[in-house]
Formats: structure tokens, sequence, C-alpha cells
């Protein structure tokens, strides 16, 4: 059984982060994920905001991790190359009397962060698309945006470059345990063992507890957000808008990507399943209706995608602690060996750097001797995106290889070098959608209809499998069933 000292159950965003913080010390880790790729689960369908962090209740560990972690995004960005822009952020009052933003402005106060209620007259100026009717908004200059699959493609692939171990396709099944102390875990894949686990399991951390006999009573009640996309042709919305919030959410948002989209939504829905990520008919009336009231002019025309993601909203029924749908992060005191980092639903990916050094700082308390490694690089070098490239830059680049001037995906221009480089990156991507998080390839307004056959035909090529076997997400959801002109005899 191979063994390490440190396994992190969970390949999204908080597991991402926590292997590359743990990749600066002497430490042997490993970082396991259910799915075909990493990031699949609620860090691939979110609103992508790095949030300033004016709305989570004062005092409590979601406005802690927020406010430690919204300046981290400055550094984290800029090292691993991840498209981020602080673009601020807006409560907009339309029907509401602006004295309803008073709370806001309080709470933002009480949670350190900077914020000014500014006019409708000014908001107008600063959003021309904005309902006219606008009484005013509170504004937060922090919020931002980010491009939400690299925050989790780049910490892992620079801790791996750092000596991190990572294998998809592996599921958690269980414990191994001596007494009360965990000597490592079960998967679909074999034993390992290790010193500590760390339990990023997004919606499936309560599973992760109870079969260590930990915390029976906390519970994930999921979350479902749905969403559209519009294409970037019909309308630019540079900033965040974001209603007055109410008790359950902070409502359906219309705001702005790094990649140019206009992005509505999310409701809050509970659902029974937690992979329940199916849009509704309601659900999209719900969200287009909120959208409708911040922006007018949005049209259906400009729809290219729905998509719906689950939040990892924690429940405790007999907890002796005012819960309240916190961030659960600590060292289980039932076991020993065992962090949790549970309930970790929106500002999520907005607190993941500051996650994951609470990590760093519990195994240090708990007395985990740390010693920072000598050649410990914190630097991910980004691979070309022909697009973003100047002219000149693209010819340099074609010149030292031609797969770079072949463009498969029109919409967003991109090259079969940028494809083939994915495939072989330091997480494989092997799946026709890996390789969308990746490069942003078939999110335009064909939505992969042009791109497809060539992507199957490159990943068969390069992979050394039959087009049979290409699949849009992993096994079960293959592309191809047989040759078109295969007839049975």
């Amino acid at each position: 059984m191979k063994s390490y000292d440190v396994i992190i159950i969970g390949g999204g965003v908080i597991g991402s982060m926590t292997a590359r913080s743990l990749s600066r010390f002497d430490l042997k880790v490993l970082l396991i994920e259910k799915e075909s790729d990493i990031g699949s689960g609620a860090s691939s369908a979110n609103s992508a905001i790095i949030h300033a962090g004016h709305d989570p209740v004062p005092g409590t560990l979601k406005a802690e991790m927020n406010s430690l972690a919204n300046p981290m995004w400055d550094q984290v960005s800029v090292d691993l190359g991840i498209p981020f822009r602080r673009s601020g952020a807006y409560i907009v009052t339309i029907d509401e009397d602006c004295s309803c933003l008073d709370g806001l402005m309080q709470r933002s106060k009480q949670n350190g962060v900077r914020a000014e209620v500014i006019s409708g007259e000014e908001m107008l100026k600063r959003e021309p698309h904005v309902n006219p009717a606008v009484q005013g908004a509170l504004y937060t200059p922090t919020g931002g945006m980010v491009d939400p699959f690299a925050a989790v493609i780049a910490p892992l692939e620079n801790a791996i470059a750092n000596g991190v171990e990572v294998l998809t396709d592996t599921a958690f099944t269980g414990f191994i345990m001596d007494g009360d102390t965990i000597k490592g875990i079960h998967t679909n894949r074999g034993d390992f063992g290790c010193r500590w686990a760390v339990n990023a399991a997004g919606v499936d951390c309560d599973d992760v507890m109870h079969a260590a006999n930990v915390r029976p009573d906390f519970t994930i009640t999921p979350r479902r957000g749905e969403y559209y996309i519009l294409d970037k042709s019909e309308i630019q919305i540079d900033n965040i808008l974001f209603p007055v919030p109410n008790e359950n959410s902070k409502g359906i948002l219309v705001l702005g990507s790094t990649h140019g989209n206009a992005v509505v939504g999310p409701n809050s829905n509970l659902v029974p399943g937690k992979n329940d990520t199916a849009v509704t008919g309601a659900g999209l009336n719900e969200i287009w209706a909120g959208a409708q009231k911040l922006v007018p002019s949005i049209n259906t025309r400009g729809i290219i995608a729905t998509f719906a993601g689950m939040r990892a909203t924690g429940n405790a029924r007999s907890l002796n602690v005012d819960y309240s749908h916190d961030f659960l992060i600590e060292i289980a005191k039932e076991v020993k060996g065992l962090v949790n980092l549970g309930g970790i639903e929106s500002p999520g990916l907005t607190a993941a750097p500051a996650i994951a050094e609470r990590v760093v700082e519990l195994l240090k308390d708990a007395g985990e001797k740390l010693t920072e490694k000598k050649d410990y690089n914190p630097i991910r070098k980004q691979r070309p995106r022909f697009n973003h490239m100047t002219r000149a830059e693209q010819a340099a680049l074609v010149a030292k290889d031609a797969r770079y001037g072949r463009i498969v995906c029109r919409c967003e221009m991109i090259t079969e070098g940028e494809i083939v480089a994915e495939i072989h990156g330091p997480i494989p991507a092997r799946t026709y959608d890996a390789i969308k998080r990746r490069t942003w390839l078939g999110t335009g307004r064909c939505l992969g209809s042009f791109d497809m056959p060539r992507v199957v035909d490159i990943l068969a090529r390069e992979l050394n499998i039959s087009p049979l076997e290409v699949t849009k997400k992993g096994a079960g959801s293959e592309f191809l069933f047989r040759p078109t002109k295969e007839t049975e005899a």
C-alpha cells in the first residue's frame, strides 16, 4: 500500500488550493478526485465572483475567510496566470428605497469592506444597461471576476510541479482505521495510507465525515443554482450587478465575465439529490424575470447556454453551536488525522486561498512539523493562448509549431496546438469537457457544433484510442457508437 503524509479528498477549488499550500512543505501529498477531471463539481458551475465580503454575517468563518482571501487574489492570479479583474460590485435598488442599503453598509464596515452608497444617476453612468428606474446602489470596489476553471486547474498544476500527486477517476469509499486514528483511505482504485486526510469533498463532505463516525448530525442540503450565458455580441456588461439580497440568497445577478459573456443567475432552490444539476423551465423563468428587473434590455435571442450548479449548504441539527450555515473548518475531535472543510458554499471560491492557508495553520497547531522546501516555486507559467496574442506573437508561435496555425474552434479562436498542449498537460485533458474547461473551446454561439468532430479526432489521435472511446466527460458519455456507414449484416 502506497502511503502519503496527506491525502486530499476532492479536486475542486478548495482541494486544489489546499494542495498548492501544502506543496510548499516537505510533505508527500496525494489529491484524489472521483470524476474524470478536476473541478467537475460546484467549482465548474458558479458565478465566478471574487466577493468583496459585504454579505457574510460578521463574526462567522465565512466573513473571516472572505476578508482574508479577497486581497490574496491579486498575487495568486499573477503567480498562477489566472484571468482576474477587479471590476467592483454593485448592490442595486430598483423598487426599494435606498435606506434598505443602510444595513448592508453597516455589515460592510463590520467586515472591514470598503463600500459607498452612490445615486441612481451615478449608477447609470457606470453601467448604462442598468434599469433606468434605479434608485441607488452600494458599491464595493474590491469585488471582482475570475476564470473559475483556471482557479482550480492553475493551483493544482503548480502543486504538481512542486511534488503533489493527483489521481482522477478515484472515488473515496471509506477510511482505514486503527482505533480512533486514521491510517489511510479505501478507494475504487485500491487503498492508500496517510497520516492526515483533508476532507474537501464539496457536497459529499458529510458522507466523508460520517465514514469516520464524525459529526453524525452534520448534513449537506444541496441548493441548486441555475444560470444563463449570453452571447458576447448581444450585450456587454462590465460590472457585477446584485439585487438587494434576501434571507435565502444574494439574489439573481447580471454580471460580466473575464471572457466577455454576460451571465444571468443564479436562483437558490433546495433539491433532494446531490447530483441533480438539471435546469428547469420554472427555474430559468425565475432567473430571467429577476435579471430583467436589473437589466431590462437583455433579450432571449442572446441566450447561448444554460447550466446549473450545486451549493454545499451545511446543516447541523443538534451541534452545540450556532452553525448558521457557516463554513466548517476544523480538525475533527472524534478521530485523529482528519481535517474537515465542510459546508463551503458561497463565498467558497473567493475564500479558497485563505481556507488553504488555514489548513496549514491547523496542521501546525496539531504539532505537524512543516519544513518549507528550499526549491518551492510559486509560479505557474500559463500556456499560449492564441486569441490573446498580437499578430506578431501569433506568427512567431506558428513558426515554431504549425498546429497553432490551425483553428479548431472558430467562435473562440482555439487552435489545435492549444488542444494538444492541454491533452499532454500536467493534468491531462482526456475528455471534451476537460479541454473546454482549460481553453474555453465550444463556449461560443455554435456551442461546439463546428469543433466537436475535430476535437474527437485530435483526442483519439493523441490518446491513441478509437474515436468510439472519446467521451464528453468520462465513461458513459461517449460521443460515437459506430462508424456512420457501418450496418448490421
